[in-house]
């Protein structure tokens, strides 16, 4: 029987991903989401039966248990970006974490994969990055050969991050930041996916990864490059920091008294995270000790973010028409 791999968060953005790649390693694939219901699309990942979304609350002992019941090996893809009802950041990504490396100890499960961040800091000022950090500590504790991915920020096409700003750049003339010299090294999806992938097929040594894309720009840069991918032309206004935590104090109180109905468009907590450069450490390991050479964000983004260009689609055919001589 070919062997099974639960994925915690096996439907989100990068745990698809994963899922993807373990299902065409021929590996059972189950899918460890809070709604099932809307995770049907994982199922044709593979064969009939191979792939299949399962019921699961990460904050419950019970819950993660049963459903990594008889698993060969585990992945963590939880995360958030923002706290929302019960689904805090502690009880999320430091207790979580925790709760699934404990249980899988207890299961005897043989590899344990946790994708973490860039800037995870025990220490930090931020909830997201001390929490990261918090994970990372007790995943270790639990199970010391388990393999930890730190990605810089992601970028696919499910991204929250070029596709929010280029939808933001289709409504005026002017396209706010924070923190705009801020650096970052950008990683596709996939490449995170093949990391993973590479740690439960493969004998990597256990550890922490860094993992960044081939380029390595400034907030402002990387918007200059979207913009020019979807043929934009939009001042890019860097907002600063000061001024960025009281509209994140706004942003939250609002959130806290709609209960969480309306969404904070930035809150201090990222205000916090900006603050801080997210690039790969040197002397890190990454990529290159899991022999993966990582895609150029060029060779990408112009596949999903065409639909941001002023005549979407057709873009491209306008531009050529335009060149035609009569």
């Amino acid at each position: 029987m070919s062997q099974l791999v639960t994925i915690y968060g096996g439907s989100g953005f990068v745990g698809r991903y994963i899922a993807r790649r373990m299902a065409k390693a021929g590996w059972r694939v189950r899918v460890a989401v809070r709604r099932p219901n809307e995770a049907i699309f994982v199922k044709p990942y593979g064969v009939v039966g191979q792939v299949e979304p399962v019921l699961c609350n990460i904050r419950d002992d019970a819950s993660v248990a049963q459903v990594m019941m008889g698993a060969d090996a585990v992945v963590n893809c939880v995360g958030i970006l923002a706290k929302q009802g019960k689904n805090t950041f502690d009880a999320v990504q430091a207790e979580g974490a925790e709760r699934i490396a404990r249980i899988a100890a207890e299961q005897g499960v043989e590899k344990m994969i946790h994708v973490s961040a860039i800037g995870a800091d025990a220490e930090s000022a931020s909830d997201y990055a001390r929490t990261k950090a918090e994970g990372e500590a007790a995943v270790l504790q639990h199970m010391p050969e388990a393999v930890i991915l730190r990605p810089s920020i992601i970028f696919g096409p499910e991204d929250q991050f070029f596709n929010r700003f280029a939808s933001m750049s289709r409504l005026g003339p002017i396209l706010p930041v924070v923190g705009a010299d801020t650096r970052f090294q950008p990683v596709y999806v996939d490449d995170v996916a093949k990391a993973a992938e590479r740690a439960l097929t493969t004998d990597v040594p256990a550890g922490v990864y860094e993992l960044g894309g081939p380029d390595v720009r400034t907030f402002r840069a990387l918007m200059t490059l979207m913009l020019e991918v979807i043929r934009r032309r939009r001042a890019v206004v860097n907002i600063p920091f000061w001024a960025a935590s009281i509209m994140g104090f706004g942003f939250d109180t609002l959130s806290a008294l709609t209960l969480g109905l309306v969404p904070a468009q930035i809150t201090r907590d990222q205000v916090r995270n900006l603050r801080n450069d997210n690039v790969v450490s040197n002397g890190a390991k990454g990529f290159e000790d899991l022999g993966i050479d990582p895609i150029a964000m060029s060779s990408v983004l112009p596949d999903y973010l065409w639909r941001f260009r002023p005549s979407g689609q057709y873009d491209a055919i306008k531009e050529s028409a335009r060149n035609l001589r009569v």
